[in-house]
């Protein structure tokens, strides 16, 4: 083989993307096509040639094209490779190639577009002046989880006395929907629960069932709303005949000892209280990490202007649809309409992506700069805390992290975990209580 140096110019498309233009000599065009086409020959099977002695006319019209795609990708594949060591360019993904092929006795001309990697001098991150939540868990925050968990185990009544259907009450109906005269099964149910004031239905239909008395029947005229699902009763007046068989009400169990026999961990009604404090201040903990390694990207890309390759943050969105979908399906909705779901959400995720991509990168940057690694005792801890949360022993976690190929994503959390702390630790940090939103109570404005 010659001498064979293309000619090459590098131009920055932006800071993490270059376009490399190419022009390979056709002498050098000439021998890799030359070279493909002896070893074709030596293997070609035509009728009426001997093994290796076809004419090269005629393996030209045989496999030309095969031939030239071969050559083609010969080249670009070389001189690729030969700038980007030469130039020292650090490619993150697959470079996307131009060319119009080759022409007899002409240099070959093809560019390459490649993404590379940021080179960012990460500035200011040892001096971060951060807010971080002071964790301060109430009696009403804790008698509000009592309450939610009161709740998951009330039951519904039936009410014995008679009386007329109320707010808050749970009605048990029959009802029967009419468009234009004409009764629709989409319109229809029997033995509904539907508690009132949930404004779980077109809006109209409970209240006008406020003050009926069981065993009693209604007409109620209820004007559906322009945006509803199912277009051709959008906006239309349906006349509903509704039948209220029976009035229920929430029952919530008493919190006592009574109660606490419910779980098999709980011995008193005070464990289950101090069960409830310490959920309720590692779930804290958690959130106060969260917003302190969010509050701390902020400050960093404040002061880090960068860009980030497109197909990192592809990657990641791509990721966000995943879990989006495997949530919707989790959560029963069958896997067609979650993927479509998911495709939809895909330019949602940008923004979010990118960010992410972004936060990544810093603390990775971060961790380079101060030598900082993740040893195998790390995932080993890492391991070792997964397991006793799950309840497993600590060799089939590691199985399942293996089987999943998810070593190296845990190394990654780990090695940012790492970073973020060395952030934290040198950061000036103000406590602040945080006043947290109350629930707005029924009835309030």
């Amino acid at each position: 083989m010659g001498n064979m140096v293309a000619e090459v110019r590098i131009e920055d498309v932006s800071s993490v993307k270059k376009k490399l233009s190419f022009e390979v000599l056709w002498a050098d065009v000439k021998e890799e096509l030359d070279s493909i086409y002896r070893t074709v020959g030596r293997n070609a099977k035509i009728k009426g040639f001997r093994p290796g002695k076809v004419p090269r006319n005629v393996l030209e019209t045989h496999y030309k094209e095969q031939a030239e795609e071969e050559t083609i990708s010969n080249l670009i594949a070389k001189h690729y490779a030969e700038v980007v060591e030469k130039k020292n360019i650090l490619a993150v993904a697959q470079p996307a190639i131009d060319q119009k092929g080759i022409t007899t006795g002409e240099n070959f001309l093809f560019t390459a577009i490649v993404e590379t990697r940021p080179v960012v001098d990460l500035k200011s991150y040892t001096e971060l002046e951060l807010e971080r939540e002071k964790l301060g868990i109430t009696k009403a925050d804790i008698e509000e989880r009592l309450s939610q968990i009161r709740q998951m185990y009330s039951t519904l009544e039936d009410i014995k006395e008679d009386k007329a259907l109320a707010n808050d009450d749970f009605a048990v109906i029959d009802f029967e929907g009419k468009l234009d005269g004409e009764a629709r099964k989409e319109l229809a149910s029997e033995d509904y629960t539907l508690q009132i004031g949930s404004q779980s239905f077109v809006p109209g239909f409970e209240e006008q069932l406020v003050g009926m008395k069981k065993g009693e029947s209604r007409d109620i005229t209820v004007i559906f709303p322009e945006d509803y699902g199912a277009k051709d009763i959008a906006g239309k007046e349906v006349l509903f005949s509704v039948t209220l068989k029976n009035i229920r009400e929430k029952l919530l169990p008493e919190l006592d000892e009574e109660f606490v026999k419910n779980f098999e961990k709980f011995e008193s009604l005070e464990d289950l209280k101090k069960d409830v404090k310490k959920s309720l201040e590692e779930e804290g903990e958690a959130r106060i990490k969260a917003d302190l390694r969010n509050a701390m990207i902020d400050k960093l890309l404040e002061d880090n202007e960068f860009e980030v390759p497109s197909s990192w943050v592809e990657e990641q969105v791509y990721t966000m649809m995943l879990n989006a979908r495997q949530q919707m399906v989790q959560n029963g909705m069958p896997d067609d309409k979650a993927s479509e779901i998911s495709y939809n959400l895909r330019d949602g995720f940008n923004d979010q992506a990118t960010r992410i991509v972004k936060a990544s990168f810093m603390f990775h940057e971060i961790a380079k700069k101060e030598s900082i690694e993740v040893t195998e005792k790390d995932v080993e801890d890492k391991l070792n805390a997964l397991a006793l949360r799950y309840g497993q022993d600590y060799e089939s976690v590691k199985r399942v992290y293996e089987a999943n190929n998810a070593e190296n994503r845990l190394k990654d959390e780990l090695l940012e975990q790492k970073a973020v702390d060395f952030v934290e630790e040198r950061a000036s940090i103000t406590f602040v209580k945080k006043a947290r939103k109350k629930k707005k109570e029924k009835g309030e404005k």
